[in-house]
């Protein structure tokens, strides 16, 4: 490779015109021809910069839409010939053919058409051809072509070529390269993935997955890995499209924990009133609804006070002033809301070590989306689980129905449940937990594990009883046998909310109508690991 390039000639097609007036200014500054097309050299000529048309170049005019304007030897063989290589010098000289030592490309905005749902046919010409031909090109022949494929990157390019009298250095175009084979990579794989979908290909033969890197964390999980945090630009509110507004850079295990309590706490609809969920470790320590924010954050806090500090705090409505006011009285790492009030912004600023995100919506937990998973050799993809159920889709098996104040503290459990890492047991009083258990190798670990936060909480708020004591109780899965449905009757329960679908149901149905439960299935399942 070359040392230092010097760029004479560039030529720009740029979609996304930000900056494009001070790069193509600074360029003619630094004595660089510059070739362009279309709204591009329309808009350098807009901004006083002297330009020169691809088609004067290439001696074709833009034809079929502009579909073709670049894919053209005049083009293709200033971006790949070797300026070392006798044969490919002679070449360019037989036929007329100008290096080209700059490109400056960036895409026809698919993925922007993808998420604000463009039909079938308008997402076909957002798909770019000459571009990405061209990027690959410049990318390959990076020993003598820089290629730029992102705005935030012109600024680095006109860097480096003054601290090399108008050159580039090897260094850079390689760093360039390479960040143009991802775009390019990044861009066939949201194509693709567009086609399966329109295409209804379940499991289509090649998938790709592709981000963009949002953050370089300190570390990963623990202190000795490294890692970053990718957005994949789908737009869906959350931790990766929210606003922080205070506190330090958000941690691996802080964008996993505050991700997964801002999904569970989108399972309540705001119009339904307020909803907290406070996360630890990736599970809930307690989830409620209340009349008012601060009531539900009380409640959700009751059901685990000890492994609420240091934990993340969704909220389904905007963060009032009273609600950060009861937050920040306890050590607090994160907290999540789709708006915040200038008061609670006050409260919270006083705790610098304190996160505040907020989002301007909620995600919907009906709405899918893939899920990857890395395992050795392989990655496992699946549907986000998205499943509901609904008051009518409940089935009763006891001869015992709930009432309607218990199923509205099953349905609420069901909803929890489905966010606690398997096995998952959980209790719910008044529209709060009251005992969660996570994780368990057994779901009768998991009731019992519940059962006893449930006794912990009585002793915390010097209750005369456990508040496991007439609570409904969601399983994420069918209970096999009817030693976990025992666990959750000796605790207290009144009913009790599962899939189903055992070979022991028959024993199970029967264990709890000799238990005096109203138990209803689901016919649904919610494992999540």
């Amino acid at each position: 490779m070359t040392d230092q390039t010097r760029v004479r000639r560039a030529l720009i097609s740029v979609s996304d015109k930000t900056g494009l007036a001070d790069l193509g200014q600074s360029l003619e500054a630094r004595g660089v021809e510059i070739l362009s097309t279309g709204g591009t050299a329309k808009a350098l000529r807009d901004a006083g910069v002297t330009v020169r048309d691809v088609a004067d170049v290439t001696g074709f005019p833009e034809m079929m839409d502009g579909r073709v304007k670049t894919l053209h030897p005049m083009v293709h063989g200033g971006l790949l010939a070797l300026r070392d290589n006798a044969e490919h010098v002679a070449a360019m000289e037989a036929h007329g053919i100008g290096a080209i030592d700059l490109l400056v490309v960036n895409l026809y905005p698919f993925e922007a058409a993808l998420a604000r749902g463009a039909d079938y046919d308008e997402m076909i010409e957002n798909i770019d051809i000459g571009g990405p031909a061209m990027i690959r090109a410049a990318a390959k022949n990076h020993a003598f072509v820089t290629t730029i494929v992102d705005v935030e990157d012109y600024g680095k390019l006109l860097g480096d070529m003054d601290q090399h009298d108008g050159a580039t250095c090897p260094r850079f175009r390689r760093k360039m390269a390479q960040v143009a084979f991802a775009r390019t990579g990044a861009y066939d794989a949201a194509v693709s993935n567009w086609l399966a979908d329109a295409l209804e290909i379940a499991a289509p033969r090649r998938r790709v997955v592709a981000g963009k890197l949002a953050q370089t964390l300190r570390y990963g999980e623990n202190p000795h890995q490294q890692a970053a945090f990718y957005t994949d630009g789908s737009g869906r509110p959350g931790v990766a499209t929210a606003v922080q507004h205070q506190g330090k850079e958000l941690s691996y295990n802080n964008i996993n924990d505050t991700d997964a309590a801002f999904e569970l706490v989108a399972e309540f609809d705001p119009a339904d009133g307020p909803a907290v969920a406070i996360i630890k470790h990736a599970n809930p320590s307690g989830v409620a609804r209340g009349a008012t924010l601060l009531e539900a954050y009380r409640k959700a806090f009751d059901c685990d006070r000890t492994s609420a500090f240091g934990g993340i705090v969704a909220l389904n409505q905007p963060l009032d002033g009273e609600t950060a006011r009861a937050i920040a009285e306890i050590f607090t790492e994160v907290v999540i809301a789709p708006g915040a009030s200038a008061e609670a912004m006050e409260v919270f600023a006083a705790k610098k070590n304190l996160r505040l995100l907020t989002t301007e919506a909620l995600p919907d937990p009906r709405v899918g989306g893939m899920t990857v998973r890395q395992v050795s050799g392989g990655q496992l993809f699946q549907n986000k689980d998205n499943g509901f159920i609904g008051r009518d889709d409940l089935k009763v098996v006891t001869k015992i129905a709930p009432t309607e104040a218990q199923l509205d503290d099953l349905l609420f459990a069901w909803k929890v449940a489905k966010h606690v890492k398997s096995n998952a047991i959980v209790y719910v009083k008044g529209l709060a937990t009251v005992g969660v258990g996570a994780g368990q190798m057994s779901r009768l670990d998991s009731a019992n594990i519940a059962a006893i936060k449930a006794g912990r909480m009585a002793t915390e708020l010097g209750l005369d009883e456990s508040p496991a004591i007439g609570s409904a109780v969601a399983s994420d899965a069918f209970f096999p046998f009817p030693d976990g449905l025992m666990e959750a009757a000796a605790a207290g329960a009144s009913c009790v909310i599962q899939p189903g679908g055992s070979m022991r149901d028959d024993e199970v149905i029967a264990a709890a109508d000799e238990a005096g439960l109203a138990m209803v299935f689901t016919g649904m399942r919610h494992f999540r690991h």
